[in-house]
């Protein structure tokens, strides 16, 4: 009997309770972006999970996403309580901890992995991010650049391999360059 896959839009082993709802962006490179998530939102989020969303390849490997083949972005997964943290507050700061300017890349990394990217879970988050959000963050943080982040419906994600959740946490030491808090407006 073969066996089936499910394909599913949120992490199977996010932890989240009856009031949680999720959060799914990207912005370049899974560790620095879960890193900078869990260190700003300290005991304000619930769980982070990184791993792949939006691509054709059903369960694909670090190593298949990073050949560029797949369509898939490294992406980090926020289960949060709105009583506690905001989704309007998560996408803010999404926008000001990586360069939504630059198009498949952050830094060094590039490809489409890399891509800016927020995957709305329903019409309230799209209405957020493109009503609220995105117009004042252009305006404010970024006026003499385009904002290319895509914003689009989560369709699938899978969680990448157990070594690289919390990556930095557990490989202290290894700096991730890309990301960083922006407190200026980018000229």
């Amino acid at each position: 009997m073969p066996t089936t896959v499910s394909i599913s839009p949120i992490s199977k082993s996010l932890k989240q309770t009856q009031e949680s709802q999720i959060c799914s962006v990207s912005a370049g490179c899974f560790w620095g972006v879960e890193h900078l998530y869990n260190k700003h939102f300290k005991n304000r989020v619930q769980d982070t999970k990184v791993g792949y969303a939006n691509g054709h390849i059903i369960a694909p490997s670090y190593k298949q996403v990073c050949n560029n083949t797949t369509s898939h972005a490294e992406t980090v997964q926020i289960s949060f309580d709105p009583s506690v943290v905001t989704y309007k507050e998560l996408i803010e700061f999404f926008f000001l901890m990586h360069d939504p300017t630059t198009l498949n890349e952050q830094g060094e990394d590039q490809g489409t992995q890399y891509r800016s990217a927020i995957f709305v879970h329903d019409d309230e988050q799209l209405r957020v991010v493109k009503d609220e959000v995105l117009p004042q963050t252009q305006k404010q943080w970024y006026p003499n650049h385009k904002i290319v982040t895509v914003v689009e419906p989560i369709q699938c994600f899978w969680d990448a391999e157990e070594y690289h959740q919390k990556y930095l946490v557990n490989n202290e030491g290894q700096p991730c360059a890309t990301h960083f808090v922006r407190t200026v407006p980018k000229v």
